[in-house]
Parts: C-alpha cells; structure tokens; sequence
C-alpha cells in the first residue's frame, strides 16, 4: 500500500476514535426515549459509546460537540426482530432438523440491503436463516455498526460467545418431501425428538464424572441445550392459529423461551397467547404473491394483542418488506387500531427485550448504548425521512451524504454493495 494512503488511513482511524471519546450533544429536537414521555427541545449527551444524559435541561460538558437538531426528532435506534439481511443462509436439503448450523458464517457484512437497514434507521437486528425447516439453525444478534466483517457487528453475551436464538419453524414452509415432514403431526414429532434427545444428552454431560465419561461433542445437541438452558431464545416462524398453540405447547412441555414470529393469525388465540406469557414479532406486509397460511392476515392483530395484553414487537422480514419501511410499517399497525405508545414500544424496547438486549438498546436513557436516529418528523408519518442513524455513538447514516441518500432512496449504484462510503480509504489498506 502506498505510504500516503496508509497516512490518511491512519489519520482518519485517529480522527474517528476521538470523535468517539468527545462528548456530542444533540440539542432543540423533540426526544422520544420510549422510556418516558416526549421531551420538547430536549437534549441528548452522548460519550464513548453511552448515553451520558438526556432531559429539558441538561448540563452540557465544556467541550462537548453541539449539534443542532431544532424542529427534528430523536428516537431510540428501531431494533428488528426478524431479517435476512446480508444474504444469510442457514439450512440445506440434507434434512429437517439442522441446529448446528449457524447464521455467524454465511452473513455477508458488505451486502448492501445491511446499509439499506441503516437507512431505514435499524440499529440492532436478529438476523435469521430461512424458514424452510423445522430448526433451520442458529440466529445472530448485530449492530448495524459500519464494519469489514461480521465479527465487527455481532453482540456478544457477556462469556464473549455470539449472542443470538434458534430459528424454529412450524407449517407449510417446512412440510415437503421426504426426509422433511408431509404433515403437521409429524413435524411436531419430529421437534419432540430432538428435545428428548438433547435432555438425554444434557444429563450424560452433567452426570459424567471424568472427561472419558462425556459423550462425544455433538454440536446439533450444544445448540438444543442452550435452547434448553435458556441461553437461546426460540424464534417460531408460524402463521396458522394451531400452529402457533403447537409452538407454545412445544414450549411448555420443554421449558424453552420463545418469541412467536409472524404470528399472522395470532387474533384468533390472543387470549391463549397472552395467558402463557408469549411474545409476539409481527409483520403487517407479508408474503408477496400470496401464501395460504397469510389469508387471513389483518392489521388489526396488532391492536387485538394489545388489547389482551401480548408484548408485541414489529419486524421486516427483510426482504419481504424492506428495511427502509420498518417505520412505516408501525404506522399501518396505528391505522388499524394499535396505540401510538405501544406502536412506538414495539419498534424499539419490545424487540430488545425479546432478544434479551433491553439492558444496552431500546430506549434512550443514561448507561445505554448511543443507538439512535434523528427525523425529519413524526416517526409514525408517511412523510418523514430519517436523517441520521446512530450506533454507538458513531453516525452511521447521513442523508446529507450523496452515498447514503442513495441507498435511502434507490437508484442506479444504490445495490453495490462492494463499495460502502464508511470504508474506501481502508480499503487500500489491503
């Protein structure tokens, strides 16, 4: 590499870390924390990484870095529970029951739909291998923050390990031919199987007195009993009112987490759904051309869950509805009966707690990660841009730039996804 790239490279690299470590306050926009009511000309402190303060009034360090924000509003960065961003695959025909495979090593960190996220004012993500099998594999937790590979965008629990669920399915999208179930019953079936087979692989492991004593290391098992431990979540795809009640009486008999995605005829056991205690992730655009189980999708299910009482959280499903429309797609759920609260609470701290991140994301307060966006308006208005969306305390989208405001509004280059904006001079790095 030439010395006086490697000169502006380092430069830069330099000039960002200490952005990181000034403190930038956000001062004259309306703020919604989801935490509590909307503040009018409000400001929002932020430092290495972290919320520092957030109020009407607030003390603005001397060297901080002001921003003015007057007429815009700041939100919590919107947390989606469910995508398939960066071509993620999971699964093969082999068969139906694959928890050993992993979303971690096939996501592509450079795919452009990841900056159309960021666009879309997305900042934490369940990323999720496909549905067309009854355990397609493990799920990956992101930060949508600029990066070279994945590793430099996947949260990690507290051990250092990967944080993410497992991807369950029940219904038509896994019932095929054999090796994979033809009806419902059987998929059922199969599920308890494994479960069975994990329990009895969780107890050689615990009751083995010396290493010769343990089983041999089978990864399918490792990731049944994390399920089984509540260390993974289980993310359900499922439509149908009967799946979803297989799903938790799945769930019940097993002792495992679970989060109902989808959940497009949850109306109808929204009492049931509400008793056992269950979240659901729902989409109100799904299905393009049309798929039996969604006949009876409605906006109203939102409301519905609601109204008995379900945590509810919106999702995209990218690409069945494109990241960018994330915002929009609370407000349909609005038109249709579901609170402006609750709309707002499902883009953001619902999502993060069904992922168990309701501690870093979510919401906007003191000691949590700087994930935010700053918009031209009202959240939930068809007519309102994002402006700018934050993670960790680094801008990671800006209209204003002539690169992001293609990928926000489409066009020729916009899906080119070799030559992100945030990483042109380090590519001559290599």
């Amino acid at each position: 590499m030439h010395r006086s790239l490697l000169a502006v490279a380092l430069f830069l690299a330099a000039t960002v870390a200490a952005a990181q470590q000034r403190p930038q306050a956000f001062v004259g926009a309306t703020i919604i924390p989801i935490a509590g009511d909307p503040i009018e000309n409000g400001t929002l402190v932020i430092a290495k990484g972290k919320v520092v303060a957030i109020g009407a009034q607030v003390a603005i360090p001397q060297d901080a870095e002001r921003h003015d924000v007057s007429g815009k509003v700041i939100m919590p960065g919107l947390v989606d529970t469910h995508s398939h961003v960066g071509k993620v695959s999971g699964a093969d025909s082999s068969g139906p029951i694959q928890p050993d495979v992993r979303a971690l090593d096939s996501i592509d960190a450079r795919d452009a739909s990841i900056q159309r996220a960021q666009a879309g004012g997305i900042t934490t993500v369940n990323i999720m291998p496909g549905s067309g099998f009854l355990l397609s594999g493990q799920t990956l937790y992101v930060k949508l923050r600029d990066g070279r590979t994945i590793d430099d965008r996947a949260i990690r629990n507290e051990d250092g390990s990967y944080a993410g669920g497992m991807k369950m399915a029940t219904g038509t999208n896994s019932m095929k031919d054999a090796p994979f179930p033809e009806t419902r019953s059987k998929s059922a079936a199969l599920v308890r199987e494994q479960f069975v087979k994990a329990q009895e692989y969780r107890k050689k492991v615990r009751e083995a007195k010396t290493p010769a004593d343990r089983p041999s290391r089978d990864l399918a098992m490792d990731g049944l009993v994390e399920v089984l431990d509540g260390r993974r979540v289980v993310h359900y795809h499922s439509h149908r009112h009967d799946d979803l009640v297989t799903a938790m009486r799945l769930a019940k008999e097993f002792g495992f987490r679970l989060v109902l995605q989808h959940a497009t005829e949850s109306g109808k056991v929204a009492d049931e759904i509400a008793k056992a205690g269950i979240p659901c992730s729902i989409i109100f655009v799904d299905s393009p051309g049309g798929k039996l189980e969604t006949m009876d999708l409605t906006w109203r299910y939102g409301a519905i869950l609601e109204k008995a009482g379900v945590l509810v959280a919106v999702h995209t499903d990218d690409p069945i509805t494109d990241s960018r429309w994330l915002l929009r797609s609370a407000g349909l759920g609005v038109r249709a009966g579901l609170t402006r609260n609750t709309a707002l609470a499902a883009l953001t701290i619902n999502g993060a707690k069904m992922l168990g991140l309701e501690r870093r994301v979510g919401s906007l307060e003191p000691g949590k990660d700087a994930d935010f966006i700053v918009l031209s308006g009202d959240p939930l208005s068809v007519y309102t841009h994002v402006l700018e969306t934050w993670v960790d305390g680094t801008r990671v989208f800006d209209r204003s730039d002539p690169a992001d405001r293609l990928r926000a509004t489409g066009g020729f280059g916009a899906g080119n996804d070799r030559t992100l904006h945030s990483e042109i001079v380090a590519e001559g790095a290599n």
